[in-house]
């Protein structure tokens, strides 16, 4: 139960970086978080031939709904503190010191399947890295005009090896797909190349600081060889990684503003895992109006069409 609880709150703390501030709590939840509730108080037995089946002989109060509140902010210039258990229970490897990564001359291909080697064969990398599991490096084209930068894996994504591939990453490929493009013609590349430790199999958390910092030089040599001509920051993970942690930033704020990254153009957007959780026509407009921008910035050619998704009618 302790580590399904701290898989929710992990996840909380994702929503509210990304902006979040109300969570909705459905009847079917309540009701098991009751069930919980009971069986932690000893109110409940379970009966072992039926380990999915609660038996109870007592009458339960009324269940007043509660209000859940997300995790506390860290205070500014506050680091968040780094997970020590990594899956098998044994103290997470410490994370080296940021390296130092020179490619050598050649093609845009060949710089970028040398890349791909030096991180897949990186001892730091590979002692955080779950047995049977892949680094996740990145794919599209070194010629793209547009790299779009996630956080980093998760569970499908550790798997396959292959950024953006679960339920987030397949409405990412939908909206290149509107944008007129397809995987093949960018580059999609997350910041950490693998998936960060947890106690637990499942769920997903934030990169300590110290675990975006030695992953940066990666992702920054992937940019300085693609040399895209926007890039596309996808939550707000991402963007505390190019620009530097602040715990006041919040993405509600910043979204759709041009920055720069080492002389790039960079826009700030939502990350599709918040549209999941966030389906409103509004916020699907807000991101599409952010890619109008890049398309633009790009010099691609809009339709009329595509200037008119996600509106209301």
């Amino acid at each position: 139960m302790r580590a399904q609880l701290e898989a929710i709150a992990e996840e909380l703390r994702r929503w509210r970086t990304e902006g979040a501030t109300q969570v909705f709590v459905g009847d079917k939840t309540l009701a098991g978080l009751r069930d919980a509730i009971a069986l932690a108080r000893g109110q409940v037995s379970v009966v072992t031939e039926e380990p999915t089946s609660l038996v109870s002989d007592y009458v339960p109060e009324p269940f007043v709904a509660p209000t859940v509140a997300l995790p506390k902010r860290p205070a500014r210039g506050e680091a968040k503190s780094a997970v020590q258990l990594r899956w098998d229970g044994q103290p997470m490897a410490p994370i080296p010191a940021p390296p130092v990564v020179e490619w050598p001359k050649g093609s845009k291909l060949e710089q970028m399947n040398w890349l791909r080697e030096r991180v897949m064969s990186d001892p730091g990398c590979l002692a955080h890295l779950r047995p049977g599991r892949k680094l996740v490096f990145g794919v599209g084209t070194p010629e793209a005009e547009i790299f779009f930068c996630g956080e980093g894996p998760g569970a499908e994504e550790e798997q396959q090896g292959e950024p953006f591939v679960g339920p987030a990453g397949q409405l990412l490929t939908k909206i290149i797909q509107a944008m007129g493009l397809s995987r093949e013609k960018v580059y999609i590349g997350n910041v950490m190349k693998w998936r960060p430790e947890m106690p637990n199999d499942f769920g997903n958390r934030e990169p300590t600081p110290e675990e975006a910092a030695f992953s940066l030089p990666f992702l920054r040599a992937q940019l300085a060889i693609v040399k895209p001509k926007v890039i596309v920051a996808l939550g707000n993970t991402a963007v505390n990684a190019l620009l530097g942690a602040d715990p006041e930033r919040k993405m509600k704020d910043i979204r759709g503003k041009w920055q720069t990254f080492d002389g790039t153009p960079l826009m700030f957007t939502y990350h599709p895992s918040y549209l999941l959780r966030n389906s409103a026509l509004s916020v699907k407009r807000q991101v599409w109006e952010n890619m109008l921008e890049v398309m633009e910035r790009v010099g691609m050619e809009i339709s009329e069409k595509q200037r008119g998704f996600f509106l209301s009618r």
